[in-house]
């Protein structure tokens, strides 16, 4: 290293590629960049606007939706008590919730393979939450960009501690019911509404961890932010290795931007074509209204969450200065490179068959579980008896009943031919929903049927039409004989 060049470790930029060593939010000494970005405005905006407003009302919404009596979703993995779409899911269902767990990383592989970040800017809860509900609070208490470093930089006078004592205020509200609405996908509303009732000293359990939920919450949004998305997310690290130059991003387009003579501010009645200047008039609203602070001009960063704020900005600019739209823009880093207009490649046609293929056979898997689970076990110890010419054994039977409605049923030897069901009380059996019955029956067969000291036999579970709704393949026990 020369004498002349920066040695860091004061806030300096070594050279145009550092950024890809360091992180955007952070100067090099360690010390955290607070990041005060602009207020974004314009068509993507305004989308993603409408997308998180309909994301938030399901969340608050759906966990007052039951469907024949059943929470639409609930996770409870404390109680093992699974609610999807309003069916049950019991620990005996794990196979199913394990495929589904394996079908949607390859989803989420294949998507962020085809189509980038897209999830992290429009869909993701710490990008809903964190720019349409906190920031626009701070937008609303503190004003834009420059009234919020004003007054980061003002003491403590009486107007800075109203203006943040009242963003914090509402922020602990918000994150107070964002808990207490999380807690409903694991014990449903009621069970929330009952300690809150019950208050902290009856309930002080619940109330510490609802306490320490909502302190994280706090902590991440009116602090960690950003920092959320490059240090603790692991998808954010995972994307760095799955997109491509075919993948969908939110790309710059350096060669559009660039030309020949590097971007320049911007002069009225200048030839910029003639003298070889982009039509990047660098301006910098791409960098001051980025919520992660990084300048996309640099190209694909860990930072970038695809928030479309800087394709906002830049298309603003375009059309105040005459310049077309889209300098900053989704597209590939193929596209960009080759100069082409962005289409749907085949690999993404590919691809979506692929995703389309993947919900449906998730789909499926929800549908196609069954509605009735059946086992018959031998009791331990017993064995059979011979009366009046017949083998009798003794099976304990448990059924789990996965549907909303109760299911009367019925038992039937399906093969050996000629067995008969003894029932201890009425051979018509009901199963209420969502419950587990046990009970005993004895299954006859004919002395001469039996060939085996044990074979098997498979009985059929039927409801009260007649149609069978589960099987299970168990043994039957009975004399040895002699075979020759």
């Amino acid at each position: 290293m020369e004498e002349s060049e920066i040695k860091g470790g004061q806030g300096q930029v070594l050279n145009p590629e550092t950024f890809r060593d360091s992180v955007g939010t952070m100067e090099q000494s360690g010390k955290r960049k607070w990041v005060y970005p602009r207020k974004p405005k314009g068509k993507y905006t305004d989308y993603r606007t409408i997308v998180a407003i309909g994301l938030l009302t399901v969340f608050l919404v759906t966990p007052f939706i039951r469907i024949s009596g059943n929470p639409f979703l609930m996770i409870n993995i404390l109680d093992r008590q699974f609610y999807i779409f309003g069916q049950p899911f019991y620990p005996q269902d794990f196979f199913i919730l394990a495929l589904g767990a394996i079908a949607s990383l390859v989803f989420i592989i294949l998507f962020t393979v085809a189509y980038g970040r897209i999830f992290c800017g429009w869909i993701c809860p710490q990008t809903i939450f964190m720019e349409m509900v906190f920031r626009k609070i701070e937008y609303w208490i503190e004003g834009d960009r420059n009234k919020q470093i004003k007054l980061d930089k003002q003491k403590w006078d009486w107007e800075k501690i109203r203006k943040r004592g009242l963003k914090w205020s509402i922020y602990i509200t918000i994150s107070l019911i964002i808990t207490h609405f999380m807690f409903m996908y694991v014990v449903g509303y009621a069970e929330v509404f009952r300690i809150m009732k019950e208050g902290p000293f009856v309930r002080t359990t619940n109330f510490v961890v609802m306490v320490l939920f909502t302190a994280t919450f706090y902590f991440v949004f009116a602090w960690f932010r950003e920092q959320a998305c490059t240090l603790v997310c692991p998808y954010g690290r995972l994307q760095g290795v799955l997109i491509d130059k075919e993948t969908i991003n939110v790309y710059y387009d350096f060669k559009r931007g660039e030309g020949t003579a590097g971007r320049a501010k911007w002069k009225k009645n200048e030839d910029r074509q003639a003298l070889g200047k982009g039509d990047c008039i660098d301006c910098n609203q791409c960098v001051v209204v980025c919520p992660t602070g990084i300048d996309i001009r640099n190209g694909q960063q860990l930072e970038c969450v695809n928030c479309t704020a800087c394709i906002d900005a830049c298309d603003e600019v375009m059309e105040k200065v005459g310049f077309p739209k889209g300098l900053i823009r989704y597209a590939t880093e193929a596209e960009i490179e080759s100069e082409t207009k962005f289409h749907f490649t085949l690999r993404m046609k590919l691809y979506a068959l692929v995703l389309v293929g993947l919900i449906a056979f998730l789909g499926y898997l929800l549908y196609d579980r069954g509605i009735m689970e059946a086992k018959f076990i031998k009791p331990a110890g017993s064995t059979y008896i011979i009366r009046d010419g017949k083998v009798n054994n003794t099976y304990d039977y448990t059924l789990l009943n996965k549907s909303n409605r109760d299911i009367t049923v019925s038992f039937k030897v399906l093969s050996p031919a000629n067995g008969t069901v003894l029932y201890s009380g009425s051979d018509k059996i009901t199963v209420k929903r969502d419950a587990i019955l046990k009970g005993t029956i004895n299954i006859q067969f004919p002395e001469e049927e039996i060939s085996l000291a044990k074979q098997s036999i498979l009985i059929g579970v039927f409801d009260a039409n007649g149609e069978m709704i589960d099987s299970y393949e168990t043994y039957y026990e009975g004399p040895f004989k002699m075979q020759f």
